[in-house]
């Protein structure tokens, strides 16, 4: 991107956001895993509300089919092959790399692996600014798959409570949905691909979890050889056990706590519409009939027959296979307020920087710093960024009166909760939409002796699922300019 005037333009079309009020953009999202590879395009037109662009048009302009992830011999994904791939789809779009506006990178699974992520990495070099990259964990894959799917969605629609089942190749993710919200989610080691075979059923691959679920069914699986089919079948029945206990009971047994990646669900009360997304759902709902070398039939139709007897009623979702992939990210643009605090000025610009927007307790006149410390951590470890290894802006929304005490009171439950990244000198980046962010960056520098680069701007709407890209200071207005990056999820 260039700036000229002090507004923001699209290298590929020089046409600034500022005078126009509808926007249309090319974009394309890539989805990697352990287990698929996808890639989608699309077009997208935003119209300007107030002063943020929203999304009012989404069109899918090509999807590719879905690729096995390639292997080599080392046990790394193959990006050679990969590379070869995305370059067809490419050309089957018809669309040239340099006309891409914006998009969304989501590796999964051992993709993220340091080896995998730099190899893939450089396949998207020279697009890299131009692309959100997303290495997503349990709880942000269960979350993506819940707005990918349309469950989030329905829950508004209806309005119903939704949970939704992502059955992939080495985990399940479950999300539960209500008023467009995720009240809970959890994930565990159940999935198509944990066992895989070759052309002549001989195993070919083995993960932790098929050993386990192998011992319980009685079932001997070795590399090389073909298993007894009946074992293979109690097998495929205890997974599908496994996995509605998950979905249906507040208390677990021994073996199914083993499998759960994430805090379980509380289950306190049943869902009324149960969907599915992921690879396994394309079987469940009978959009895929053909034989990838894995269980994913029968484990669709192990967990459809379970669910069928439960109570709540199945839906066909939005997205099955594709949930998570995000078809594009949108470019926002917005201008922050005046009364804002940078120190260093060198710390901007920034990239890519993830949203994170933790339901703060700042409505009472005296706040509660542990209070605020614990929603700033519950909002890290739900979109897996607990760990302290990349800066994230922290979007509040001040109310009440800016006190001396409250604003300590704030700045100091705000670092709390930040504290892992701080020590690994992040910088401390901080939104809200009001007027006070010149107020808490000084405190934090003044009163607390924060020595991190402090970012804190103010006059900016974000939401979770956003990456931001912060300007330098205009130097007319003392203002910095901010590119919002949203995910754009089907029907939200």
């Amino acid at each position: 991107m260039s700036e000229e005037g002090g507004r923001i333009f699209f290298s590929s079309t020089g046409r600034s956001l500022e005078v126009e009020d509808e926007i249309r953009l090319t974009s394309v999202g890539v989805d990697i895993g352990s287990s698929t590879s996808h890639i989608v395009f699309s077009s997208l037109v935003l119209e300007r509300l107030d002063n943020r662009y929203v999304v009012a048009e989404r069109k899918v302009l090509h999807q590719s089919d879905v690729l096995l992830t390639p292997y080599s011999a080392d046990a790394t994904i193959d990006a050679t092959a990969l590379g070869r791939f995305i370059e067809t789809q490419y050309r089957l779009a018809n669309v040239d790399p340099g006309s891409i506006d914006t998009g969304a990178l989501i590796l999964t699974g051992v993709a993220v692996r340091r080896t995998n992520a730099r190899a893939i990495g450089e396949l998207f070099a020279s697009q890299a600014g131009k692309f959100v990259s997303v290495s997503a964990g349990d709880a942000l894959e269960a979350t993506l798959a819940a707005y990918g799917s349309g469950a989030v969605a329905r829950s508004i629609r209806e309005p119903v409570r939704v949970m939704n089942v992502d059955i992939g190749g080495g985990t399940s993710k479950i999300a539960v949905c209500q008023g467009g919200e995720i009240a809970e989610l959890t994930a565990l080691d159940v999935g198509a691909r944990i066992v895989a075979f070759d052309s002549e059923g001989r195993v070919n691959r083995i993960e932790e979890a098929a050993r386990r679920f192998a011992g319980e069914a009685g079932l001997s699986i070795e590399l090389g050889r073909k298993p007894d089919a009946a074992a293979l079948n109690r097998m495929v029945e205890r997974m599908a056990d496994r996995l509605f206990e998950a979905m249906s009971r507040s208390t677990l047994e021994a073996d199914t706590t083993a499998l759960v990646r994430l805090e379980p669900l509380r289950n306190e009360r049943e869902p009324d519409v149960v969907t599915f997304s992921g690879g396994v759902s394309e079987y469940l709902y009978g959009r895929e009939t053909r034989a990838f070398g894995d269980l994913g039939a029968p484990l669709a139709h192990g967990i459809l027959a379970r669910v069928q007897t439960w109570g709540p009623r199945i839906e066909r979702s939005d997205e099955g296979i594709r949930a998570t992939v995000i078809g594009a990210s949108q470019y926002t643009v917005q201008v922050s307020g005046s009364t804002i605090f940078v120190a260093p000025q060198s710390a901007l610009p920034l990239r890519n920087v993830p949203v994170v927007t933790p339901d703060l307790p700042l409505d009472e006149e005296t706040l509660a710093v542990e209070r605020i410390a614990d929603s700033v951590r519950s909002a890290l470890r739900r979109l897996d960024l607990d760990g302290g290894e990349r800066a994230v802006a922290l979007c509040y929304r001040w109310r009440g009166s800016a006190t001396f005490g409250r604003l300590d009171a704030f700045c100091r439950g705000i670092a709390a909760g930040l504290a892992e990244g701080l020590e690994r000198g992040l910088p401390l980046i901080l939104v809200g939409d009001g007027d006070i962010g010149g107020l808490i960056g000084i405190h934090c520098r003044e009163e607390h002796l924060v020595a991190n680069p402090i970012v804190s701007i103010d006059g900016i709407a974000l939401k979770e699922f956003d990456f931001v890209d912060i300007g330098a200071l205009l130097p007319a207005s003392g203002a910095v300019p901010v590119v919002i990056k949203s995910l754009v999820f089907p029907g939200s």
